[in-house]
This record gives C-alpha cells, structure tokens and sequence, in this order.
C-alpha cells in the first residue's frame, strides 16, 4: 500500500515511517502542507495521513481543496487537536478517520487496516486473485497453487498495480510514481530490473513487454 505522510514533526515522521515500512507499507512523507498537497493530487497514494498544524498550509484546508478536486482516498487525521469541535470539522471537511496525539502505534495501525476494509476494492490492502495467482498485497505474499512466495515491498507494489490493471498497459512512469513515489531519485531502469526480479521469483508468463512504453499482466 502507498502511503502519504503529511507531518511537521521530522522525529515523528522518521519513527512512523519506520514502523509502516516494517507493516508492509510504501511510505513518502513531506513536511509541510504544500508540499503534502502537491504530492497527494498526484493521485498515486491509496491512503493519507495528515496533521492539521502544518506550515504553509494548514491540514485542514489541505483536506478541503483535497476533497473540492474529487480525490477519493482515504484520509486519517494525525493531531494534537483534541477537542470535539476540531473532530467534527475534521470529519466533516472529509477525513474518514481521526486519531488524537499522543497515540499507541498499535492503533493507528488498526485505523489504517480499518479503513482498507472499509475501501474495498479502491485500496490495495484486499486479496487481489488473477489467472490463479493471489496476492496478499500487505503481508508481500503471492500464493500460487501450494506455494507461497515472500516478495519485497516493492516486488508486492509492482505486481499488485500490474494485477490490479490486469489486461491493460502500465507505462513505465506510472509504475514510477505507484511504486517509487517522490521522495526518492531512482532511475526508470529500476522498473525493468524489478521486473526481472518479479518473472524470476513467479515463474509465470502473465507479466508481458510493451517495448517502449510499460508492462502489463496477462490473465
């Protein structure tokens, strides 16, 4: 799952960042609203969560313009502020969920997973099974037939956006965006070498070459 951290606090960020990545989440973050909310209109992030005091621009209105745009991802509210006032401007200016610091980690990750359940089909933390092959995109498991293979965080983002768009072509900068995000200078040479790595583990021929522009699963 892709994941947006919107939060001012870098120890914060540094800590939380640590703890997603280990629970099978693909984490960029960003310091300030502005930057958060260039980020997030990317469209490329399954699940937000957002402080509401943040330099720049505030949470609060970053979850308005958010949500004016037509973007539909998850939300989670991130925040010192802890009166029932703020909870229901939160909730009704669009966030799905709201978690007060200070906050067991525990919880949050049971917020995240919550709303996963609650989007069904439109997160990536479901069960996703094509031409007989299931991922279990949080867990980074992949079961084919009575095997069960183990795959890398960005083993199991790649192969879930190929799955997810099954039959249809990926262009390589999409699958930059899903899987790399911004927070990282990686070259486009990564995307044909993950492939690589993904057509080894799998063994299967589903995973198809468009030369030029991408990849797409066959199923």
């Amino acid at each position: 799952m892709k994941l947006l951290l919107v939060e001012d606090n870098r120890k914060l960020v540094e800590a939380l960042s640590h703890v997603l990545k280990t629970n099978g989440y693909a984490v960029d973050s960003a310091l300030d609203g502005e930057t958060g909310f260039e980020m997030a209109v990317s469209g490329v992030y399954d699940i937000i969560v957002l402080d509401l005091m943040l330099p720049l621009m505030d949470g609060m209105a970053f979850l308005k313009e958010f949500r004016s745009l037509g973007f539909h991802s998850p939300v989670l509210i991130l925040t010192a502020k802890d009166s029932p006032k703020d909870r229901v401007e939160g909730l009704d200016a669009g966030a799905d969920d709201y978690l007060v610091k200070p906050f067991f980690t525990e919880e949050l990750l049971a917020r995240l997973r919550a709303l996963t359940r609650r989007k069904g089909k439109d997160l990536v933390g479901d069960i996703i099974s094509v031409d007989g092959l299931t991922l279990k995109p949080l867990l980074g498991e992949v079961i084919k037939g009575d095997e069960t293979i183990h795959l890398t965080v960005k083993e199991s983002l790649l192969l879930e956006l190929l799955m997810r768009n099954h039959g249809q072509v990926v262009p390589k900068e999409r699958i930059m965006e899903k899987v790399w995000g911004y927070n990282v200078d990686t070259d486009i040479a990564s995307v044909d070498l993950y492939i690589y790595y993904l057509r080894k583990k799998l063994n299967i021929p589903n995973i198809k070459t468009v030369r030029g522009v991408g990849y797409y699963f066959h199923g």
